[in-house]
């Protein structure tokens, strides 16, 4: 049995690695930033946004929310102009296959790939060039209806060794096994065309030949990241 930072016991079958190791892992490139910043800074943050995500941008009803979003989509934008060597204000996004963020065709050919996932205050980014990616990221909260909700998106395994759990790790366990899912989905692209009980990411090697790899890591104290990967 594995014991986290936090004190968590989880199933063997689990990995959780400590951020810096997961560089190592099929070239993934696994960066986490902070949203929170200055009413100035986020306005000229939101400058290097194009007028699409600007506008949407507007259409958050809270401030928080408008803000964490122009935080994670500029810096977004930095990291791949790092990567791409080009100013942020120049990358071209585009939505992918179920909404997947990705590259435009001006810029796709450079082979990078990446994905982006944020909860509250943290965002966290995973780049590659050579694997499809995806990532997630949850603060550990309890949620009164997570016995409900593991009934039906955990699968039959996934199910029995949530309810296994003590009451106290119940809340890890949770969210232990949701973004997992979330990674695996997100790097797949499949959006809502597969439920979710039919994911079992309870092993860190998964499909028949064992290509897909899925990580579990603590980005900061409180919150639980997964980082799934597929060999081009």
């Amino acid at each position: 049995m594995i014991m986290t930072p936090h004190g968590y016991p989880l199933d063997s079958s689990v990995v959780l690695l400590p951020l810096e190791s997961l560089f190592a892992v099929r070239q993934i490139e696994v960066l986490v930033r902070r949203l929170d910043a200055t009413p100035e800074a986020v306005g000229s943050l939101a400058l290097r946004l194009s007028e699409a995500e600007r506008e949407r941008a507007s259409r958050f009803r809270f401030y928080r929310d408008r803000r964490r979003f122009i935080v994670a989509r500029a810096r977004l934008r930095e990291l791949l102009g790092v990567r791409l060597g080009v100013p942020p204000e120049s990358v071209e996004l585009a939505c992918g296959k179920n909404g997947k963020p990705a590259l435009a065709a001006r810029c796709a050919g450079e082979g990078l790939r990446f994905n982006v996932s944020h909860c509250e205050d943290v965002a966290v980014y995973a780049f590659s060039r050579g694997c499809e990616v995806g990532i997630d990221v949850e603060a550990i909260r309890t949620l009164p209806a997570a016995e409900s909700i593991a009934a039906r998106v955990f699968s039959p395994r996934e199910n029995r060794a949530f309810l296994a759990l003590a009451p106290r790790d119940r809340a890890l366990g949770f969210f232990n096994c949701w973004t997992r899912k979330e990674a695996l989905v997100k790097a797949l692209g499949i959006g809502l065309a597969v439920r979710l009980d039919q994911l079992d990411v309870s092993e860190s090697r998964l499909g028949e030949d064992g290509a897909w790899h899925l990580e579990s890591f603590f980005p900061l104290p409180g919150f639980i990241g997964a980082v799934a990967s597929h060999p081009g």
